[in-house]
């Protein structure tokens, strides 16, 4: 049993790295709203600086997504957190708006190129390669990574001093720790070649899976936006609309949402991976329409309980979304067919959450709200009575 354990801790280890890393990409979550005090931007900043991280996501998957195949795992991780270091130091030292889009670009860049890597890493850590276990250990480091974040922060600008510094120095505390706990794990890539061979990953989706890839894609797409809207502008509809102005409670309900997709995504396994799918778009569904009555009746316990259920949603959909798309998918062609799938879904972190911040302008925060969720729900409407008739069409 302990040799077991022991085969174990190098995997353990690995997922503890990844939550370091992906709580930084969420930690500024619960902040947002003492930086518009401080520099006095509009709602519609707050937004864009969020969805600035996205656009690195995307920019790293699609030129260097496959690094860690060449030039090892270890290398491509210890730059994700030099870039994660980079991004709190730019928190650290932000005086403007200049500061926030450079740190969140950075946070994107770090996200990136551990999202595919270290998910790869902690699967060769562990003692039997790809076995359950291991994946739920992935899984659960990159969901409860993300939650972790704004409930660190929440919780650190609460309850202790300097609450726009001391969240990314305690950070930077940890991500030093995760680099030596990294150097001295050992590399799972055996045969490494030059960073220059290389090449970006083109966006590509071969005949036989643009059946599947559409709902696949929309579900992703909604489910993402979904979380984009609650990590952008939750807090300040908590505070604004429900008095809410602590600083740990806006975490905790954002929080709440990752937590909930990891649960989601680990009852993938008892729901099974051909009904995953359509439930979670039936969970994304009621998760918005809790949403929307939350914005119209201003009620916490809704704000609470539209996290928990649109989270186990995304959780349940994006993984049979993964799953589908990549059983449909010709192995020479299976991975640009999930960068493209990684590529939609970080474009509904972004691209909806913009459009929440133009319109608050003119409709006010729930009213911008309630046309995200209608434009959503359409999305996701279409996407589920597509999969339900095509499986009735297949059982016929």
């Amino acid at each position: 049993m302990d040799a077991d354990r022991r085969g174990w801790l190098p995997c353990v280890l690995g997922g503890a790295v990844f939550v370091v890393c992906m709580a930084g990409t969420t930690l500024p979550t619960p902040l947002y709203g003492l930086y518009q005090q401080k520099f006095g931007f509009s709602e519609l900043m707050v937004t864009v600086v969020y969805a600035v991280y996205a656009f690195g996501v995307i920019g790293v998957l699609l030129l260097a997504g496959n690094a860690s195949d060449a030039v090892g795992r270890r290398p491509v991780l210890l730059t994700g957190l030099g870039f994660a270091a980079a991004s709190a130091v730019c928190f650290l030292c932000t005086t403007g708006l200049g500061w926030l889009y450079a740190g969140r670009l950075l946070s994107g860049l770090s996200a990136g190129l551990f999202t595919g890597a270290a998910t790869a890493y902690i699967m060769e850590l562990a003692p039997h390669r790809g076995s359950p276990r291991a994946t739920f250990v992935a899984t659960a480091a990159n969901m409860g990574g993300l939650g972790c974040g704004p409930l660190l922060a929440g919780v650190l600008a609460q309850y202790a001093d300097w609450p726009l510094y001391l969240p990314f120095a305690v950070h930077l505390a940890l991500v030093a720790v995760s680099a030596a706990v990294l150097w001295r794990l050992p590399e799972t890539v055996r045969e490494r070649r030059p960073l220059s061979t290389v090449r970006p990953q083109r966006p590509g989706l071969p005949p036989q899976v643009r059946a599947v890839f559409g709902p696949a894609a929309t579900a992703s797409f909604v489910g993402f936006a979904l979380f984009g809207v609650f990590t952008s502008v939750s807090p300040a509809f908590l505070s604004e609309s429900l008095d809410v102005d602590n600083h740990a409670v806006s975490g905790l309900v954002v929080a709440l949402a990752f937590f909930a997709s990891t649960a989601g995504q680990l009852a993938v396994g008892r729901v099974g991976m051909e009904r995953s799918l359509p439930l979670g778009c039936a969970g994304l569904f009621a998760g918005l329409a809790l949403l929307a009555a939350a914005l119209r009746w201003d009620m916490l316990l809704l704000v609470v309980l539209s996290a928990l259920v649109g989270g186990c949603g995304q959780g349940l959909a994006f993984r049979g979304a993964l799953s589908t798309v990549a059983e449909a998918s010709p192995p020479d062609r299976r991975g640009a067919v999930i960068s493209t799938l990684f590529v939609v879904a970080y474009a509904g972190i972004s691209l909806p959450v913009i459009g929440v911040g133009v319109l608050t302008g003119p409709l006010g925060l729930e009213g911008a709200g309630l046309v995200f969720i209608a434009c959503m729900a359409v999305l996701v409407t279409t996407a589920a009575v597509y999969l339900l008739r095509r499986t009735a069409h297949g059982r016929t």
